[in-house]
């Protein structure tokens, strides 16, 4: 994506997650209830002692609701983490949404008939359960209100007088708000490859897309997880592969070099090996990369503009949506329908490539989605001297954002840079 950004303050020149507790996110649910951060945001020697957890007696529940409260881990690797402790399989536990890595979280799950004493005696470093109560409802996908922002950012060399302008310039823009891109979370961080990935398997390539989803790397990757894809991108040695992929970083590459070992050319099977709702992520990701190309022409074209309904556009609350490309989609018209169709042809994409029979769960009848993010409650906590980089300052922030929109748009426009 180019480097385009649609707010008028320069930018705060700052690092963001530098430190786990640097970037807290608390789930909001949709009855208004707040999953809060209280453990891993406080210093190891100050934090209260586990005590074991009650379980209220159950009914004619089955579904246990908990609240995970989870630092460097994302959502996926925490629930195979409690998959393996509670001896359950992966498809009876939900959640409402994915949480960042690196990062602390906090978010209600669900368990389906789960066994207590081994929920009382879980325990991994960097997890923690609370709030047992049980329920008729299966957490789903969607099932939250949005999330509740607090960021510090480090490593300012501006001067307080200056970042106070900025923020305070900056949020005044914001009530206008700012183009509501798909973070690059999306599209699988630094790797920017489940997109691609997404791509082929819509188009029943999945050999192209097994070996591009195990042998692509990024310059930071850690060296001995980056020399075990070149080493199976040059061999195409699974066995060997195996061996290599370490376990720490690569649970799921492992996952898939197992079947692969057991049945050396059925790719399509690679991924099923996936849970489901991570296997539908390929296809979000497709959708969300067209919806950004379609957002980043209207910029190109109409600049600060861009926000605002041109001729043809499909209105949500008053707001111009774009598609998100599925087997029942239809294009807006006129002015805003070229684009999408340009996107679309160029991308070598049509609606019917969206309704698959190889893998029935990649299908999506699509959707659309506004083109403006306005943050709710954005203010400015507190400006400190950084403590972690000698003679810089520090800001922590907080905002809230409703489901589906994406923190690091904010920051990306703050800092005027990519954020991943």
């Amino acid at each position: 994506m180019t480097e385009q950004f649609f707010t008028k303050t320069p930018a705060l020149k700052g690092i963001v997650k530098q430190r786990y507790a640097d970037f807290m996110v608390e789930e909001i649910l949709i009855d208004g209830t707040v999953c809060k951060i209280k453990r891993f945001n406080t210093p190891f020697e100050e934090r209260e002692a586990i005590t074991e957890m009650i379980i209220p007696p159950r009914t004619d529940e089955e579904y246990l609701l908990l609240e995970m409260e989870k630092i460097n881990y994302d959502t996926n690797t925490a629930l195979a983490f409690l998959a393996r402790g509670l001896n359950i399989s992966k498809k009876r536990m939900g959640y409402a949404g994915l949480k960042d890595k690196r990062a602390i979280t906090c978010q209600q799950i669900s368990l389906y008939l789960p066994n207590e004493e081994l929920i009382k005696k879980f325990g991994v470093k960097g997890i923690e359960l609370r709030n047992p109560k049980w329920s008729k409802k299966r957490t789903e996908l969607g099932d939250l209100a949005g999330n509740e922002f607090t960021i510090t950012i480090r490593g300012i060399e501006q001067s307080e007088e200056k970042i106070t302008k900025i923020i305070k310039e900056f949020s005044i823009e914001l009530e206008k708000g700012v183009p509501n891109f798909f973070g690059n979370q999306r599209f699988g961080g630094k790797r920017m490859i489940t997109h691609r990935v997404g791509k082929l398997m819509l188009k029943n390539k999945f050999e192209e897309a097994v070996m591009l989803y195990l042998t692509e790397t990024y310059a930071e990757e850690k060296i001995e997880l980056k020399n075990a894809r070149i080493n199976l991108a040059k061999t195409r040695d699974f066995k060997q592969a195996l061996k290599e992929f370490p376990q720490k970083d690569a649970r799921t590459e492992k996952a898939m070099l197992n079947h692969l070992i057991k049945n050396p050319t059925d790719f399509n099977g690679a991924f099923s090996v996936l849970p489901k709702k991570m296997r539908y992520l390929f296809t979000h990701a497709i959708q969300s990369d067209i919806y950004n190309k379609i957002l980043q022409k209207r910029m190109e074209k109409y600049k600060d503009k861009a926000l605002e309904p041109i001729e043809g556009d499909v209105l949500i609350e008053g707001v111009p949506a774009i598609i998100l490309p599925g087997y029942e989609s239809t294009f807006a018209s006129e002015e805003a329908g070229e684009i999408e169709k340009e996107v679309m042809k160029k991308e070598n994409l049509s609606f019917e490539d969206f309704k698959t029979e190889q893998m029935s769960e990649l299908s999506s009848k699509g959707d659309r989605k506004p083109i403006l993010l306005k943050p709710r409650d954005f203010k400015l906590i507190k400006i400190f001297d950084d403590e972690y980089n000698e003679g810089k300052k520090a800001i922590t922030i907080k905002f809230f954002l409703t489901k589906g929109n994406y923190a690091t748009t904010i920051l990306k426009e703050l800092l005027k840079e990519e954020i991943f």
